[in-house]
């Protein structure tokens, strides 16, 4: 039940934070030199990190349940123990794809 929840909230989420952070990016980008740098300064600020880690993890969260959702789709892991294992790897697998993903950004950035 909460793997359905906390996948119609990612997906509302990613939505949501979206249609936000690409509006105000376009128009930090339309309006001059001085917006884009406080879009900039905003953005790689300690707040702007949790957002975009959150964004991240908010995909990952969605794609993981999404193709749960697509496996159960085809008839398969209704079962109770299955339903529970799958529902935790949802949660786990998001997780772990977060950190590598900001592993792998971070890395890459360093070279």
């Amino acid at each position: 039940m909460a793997t359905s929840i906390f996948h119609r909230i990612a997906g509302n989420g990613l939505a949501f934070a979206g249609v936000v952070l690409f509006t105000w990016w376009l128009a930090a980008a339309a309006s001059g030199k001085a917006a884009y740098e406080s879009f900039q300064v905003v953005a790689g600020s300690p707040i702007g990190w949790i957002v975009w880690i959150g964004i991240s993890w908010m995909l990952f969260q969605h794609l993981c349940s999404g193709l749960r959702h697509l496996i159960m789709d085809s008839g398969r892991g209704f079962d109770l123990a299955r339903s529970k294992a799958s529902a935790t790897w949802v949660f786990v697998g998001a997780i772990l794809l977060t950190a590598l993903f900001w592993a792998a950004f971070f890395g890459l950035g360093a070279l």
